[in-house]
Formats: C-alpha cells, sequence, structure tokens
C-alpha cells in the first residue's frame, strides 16, 4: 500500500466510497464520496498522542472484538496513510458537545471537527471491483457455542490473537489468562453445508493446516485436534505442509463436529469443552474435551454485496458473489463491459489465485488503454425512429439502462456501448419499433429455410 500511495501514476483514496456511476465503456462517470476522518491529511504526523489522551474506549472491530480502540483510532496497523479517524458514535464530543482531548493535544493542530464530506467527481475508462469478502458469524450455529462458551473462537479471531501485534501481542491465551494445554480446530463451518453454504470456501483447510502449526510453535507440547470431512491441500506445496503437520503429532479426525457443549460426563472433562464428532476412519462417535476451540468459518459474499452489484450493474451468481462473463474464458470480465472484477469478490479463492486475477484484470485495463478502440457486440438492438411512440416501456425494462428518451424528438435511442443486445426491448416493444441487428425476423426465417432445404 505505501509503494502505491507514492506510484505517481496512482491517486489513493482511503475512507472513501463510489456513491454513483454512469456512463459506459471509455466513459464512466464515477461520484466518490469522501467520509470525514475529522483529521487533515496534510497537517497529521501520525504522531498517536490523540490516541492515548482520548478517554473514550469501545470494541476493536480489527481485533474481532478480542481487544480495544479509542474514539479516535488508526484502523489498523501500518495503515496508508497513517492518519486516524474519530468515531462519531462513540466520540464524547460529537455525542454531548464536550471533551475536545484530542484537539487540545494535538501540536499540529490536524484535529478538525467542522470537517464535512466531499463528493469528487472522476472520468475513467474503466474500473475493477475488488470488494472483498465477509467471515461467517458463526453464532447462528448455536451447536458450536460460539458466543455462548468462553474459549470458543472464529478463525479471523484466533488470527488476531496468534499475531504480534493482536490484542494479546501473539500469546496464545483462554479467557483466565491461562495457556491452553488441547485445542479443536474445527472445519467447513458454514461451507458445504446446505443450511448455510452449498460451496466449498477453498481457504479454510490451509489456514485451519496453519493455525496447528502456529499452536505448535508457540506450545510445543499442546494436544491439536483437526476436525475434518476432508482435505482440500490442493496448491503448491500443499500436501507436503500436510504432510509436514502429520509429522509433528497433530491429530486428525476425519468427520465432522457436530457439537460443542460444557456438560461433562467423566471426571477429565470438567471445565473443558468437549467437542462431539463421528470418527469416520475408526466408525466410532467420540468425545473430545480441550481447552480451546477454533471455527474454521466460511467465506462469504460481503453483506452489501446486492448495493454493489446495482451500483456498478453486474449481476450475481446463486451463491451471491459477482458473476464473471465466463468462468473459463473471462473469469475477470462482467456483463458490462469496461467493469472488470478480481479476488473474493468473484468467489472464494486463496491469496495466489487472488493476486493472478488481480493481475489478468489490470492487464485488461492495459490493453483498452494501449489499443484505444473498443470492440462492442454485433447483434445489438436499434430503434426505428419511424416506427417508435415514444411510450418509454423499453426503458425501464432494459438491464444494462441502455436506453435513454430523447425529450425533442420524442423518441427512444440505444447507447450501442452499452446494448447487450439480450433482446427484452424488442420483444417488449408494443410498436415494433425495436429489432436487434443481425438477428430480425427475416434473418432467422432464412436461415431456418435454408437448413430445411
Amino acid at each position: 500500500m505505501a509503494s502505491v500511495r507514492s506510484h505517481e501514476n496512482i491517486k489513493m483514496m482511503t475512507y472513501s466510497e463510489v456513491a454513483e456511476v454512469s456512463g459506459y465503456v471509455g466513459n464512466f462517470k464515477v461520484k466518490i464520496k469522501r467520509n470525514p476522518r475529522y483529521v487533515e491529511e496534510d497537517k497529521c504526523t501520525g504522531c498517536g498522542v490523540c490516541r492515548d489522551k482520548c478517554p473514550v474506549k469501545t470494541n476493536n472491530e480489527f481485533d474481532e472484538g478480542l481487544g480495544i480502540r479509542k474514539a479516535i483510532y488508526t484502523p489498523f496497523p501500518q495503515a496508508v496513510p497513517n492518519i486516524p479517524v474519530i468515531d462519531k458514535e462513540h466520540c464524547t464530543f460529537f455525542l454531548k458537545g464536550k471533551c475536545r482531548a484530542c484537539e487540545k493535544f494535538c501540536e499540529a493542530k490536524a484535529i478538525n471537527f467542522e470537517q464535512k464530506e466531499k463528493i469528487v467527481e472522476v472520468d475513467v475508462g474503466s474500473i475493477i471491483v475488488t470488494t472483498g469478502f465477509d467471515s461467517l458469524d458463526p453464532s447462528g450455529m448455536t451447536q458450536y457455542g460460539y458466543g455462548r462458551y468462553d474459549n470458543v473462537y472464529s478463525g479471523l479471531q484466533f488470527e488476531r490473537m496468534s499475531n504480534a501485534s493482536g490484542p494479546t501481542s501473539g500469546k496464545l491465551q483462554l479467557k483466565d489468562g491461562s495457556q491452553p494445554k488441547s485445542v479443536a480446530i474445527l472445519h467447513c463451518i458454514g461451507s458445504r453445508d446446505k443450511d448455510h453454504h452449498a460451496y466449498c470456501s477453498r481457504v479454510c483447510c490451509m489456514y485451519s493446516l496453519k493455525f496447528s502449526h502456529i499452536i505448535r510453535e508457540k506450545i510445543p507440547d499442546a494436544e491439536i485436534y483437526q476436525m475434518y470431512i476432508d482435505l482440500r491441500c490442493f496448491g503448491k506445496g500443499y500436501e507436503e505442509f500436510y504432510n509436514r503437520l502429520q509429522e509433528e503429532g497433530v491429530n486428525f479426525i476425519r468427520g465432522r463436529a457436530s457439537e460443542v457443549t460444557n456438560v461433562a460426563e467423566k471426571p477429565e472433562e470438567k471445565g473443558k469443552l468437549i467437542v462431539l464428532c463421528e470418527d469416520t476412519l475408526i466408525g466410532r462417535k467420540r468425545r473430545i474435551p480441550v481447552d480451546m476451540v477454533v471455527l474454521s468459518t466460511a467465506v462469504e459474499p460481503r453483506a452489501n454485496a446486492g448495493a454493489v452489484a446495482k451500483l456498478f450493474s453486474i449481476s450475481r451468481s446463486a451463491d451471491g458473489f459477482f458473476l464473471e462473463k465466463h468462468p473459463k474464458l473471462d473469469p475477470v470480465a462482467t456483463a458490462t463491459d469496461g467493469i472488470f472484477i478480481a479476488g473474493c469478490c468473484q468467489s472464494p479463492k486463496d491469496i495466489p489465485d487472488t493476486v493472478a486475477q488481480a493481475s489478468a484484470a489490470a492487464a485488461r485495463v492495459l490493453s483498452v488503454i494501449s489499443t484505444g478502440k473498443v470492440e462492442l457486440e454485433a447483434a445489438i438492438s436499434v430503434v426505428d425512429e419511424k416506427l417508435c411512440s415514444g411510450c418509454k416501456t423499453c426503458l425501464e425494462l432494459c438491464p444494462y439502462k441502455a436506453i435513454t428518451f430523447d425529450d425533442v424528438k420524442k423518441l427512444a435511442s440505444i447507447n450501442e456501448a452499452l446494448c447487450k443486445g439480450c433482446g427484452t426491448c424488442a420483444a417488449a416493444c408494443p410498436s415494433g419499433a425495436i429489432v436487434n441487428k443481425h438477428f430480425t425476423t427475416e434473418q432467422i426465417l432464412a436461415q431456418v429455410e435454408g437448413v430445411l432445404i
């Protein structure tokens, strides 16, 4: 991010969001809403005094609720730019009109409570959408005890706990501060499950194996259990990593865990979390008492994916991810020319696949820039002005917003750069004024006649 920000041809707009997109390939007009930080970027030195002096504490979203942050905070470590932002929902000044401690102690005079949001309009030729993913909230899967029992964590929570910059400075610990002696890692929480997500999230197996390696490094004598349906170690060097963990003494149990409970049936289970599962390799049901449970949760579309799809006029597949033009021949393009997708907004994928897809999307954009031309669809719709009655029926039906109405001529017109020749307008036009180029009724009948002859 630092190298991107310093690039002479790149303008980074952080803490911003796209508000409106109009136009077509080569001629998009994008309105970007720049949210107020209440901190002047050109004045702030990133010293952190404002954060230290702020008296308000709240849960840190980046630490998945395990840590705390101040009302003025930097979103995450090594953020670029290293500029804090004031959280209006928790700031005492915005709630009660007093405090302003951050302003008093800021030597650079960078705090500005009067800052307003700005709308920036930019003209662009292409757009790459890389909005990422959400991690499934496992609290709805009550059988696993997330949110009910202490020491049941999601994968992202464990990731933050094990990180040196995390809430525990990288120390693996239970709620009481002690070190766990046994950990169970449960695979496919919400993935490959008809009640939640039928697809495989792809990354869960490998990050679960990585967790085992981290636990073994930090707590060498810990008992580690991996409970899985089947392991999908498909990448370069992945199978070798799996074999390495077997040699490190990690216990692999083939079978999805059915429940996590704290009801002890034996003396050795008292004070423990008991994972109930079926070990399909030995054909037995098992009760595994552990100190900590880690849930490898599913990758799922962002909560606002529907709004984003509507904003950029792109489609979504049945699983909620953005739909590519073709899964094999054109996996980075969308049905809307000039708009490309990359990363987990298209489907669950790991880092190497994400990097490859992002590079492919960038290459597609560069190819358009270098050629200076855009190839359009041949079979598109056209309006016969002699027949058009100006009823505007087609305007509401066009899924690509390719049809506009000329108020002077009282006629509909079609933008050739936006039209995809789907035929919706031609089928609905009561006047028969819209036809598809190279796909007229006469041409179709001629083709049928040629086949029959």
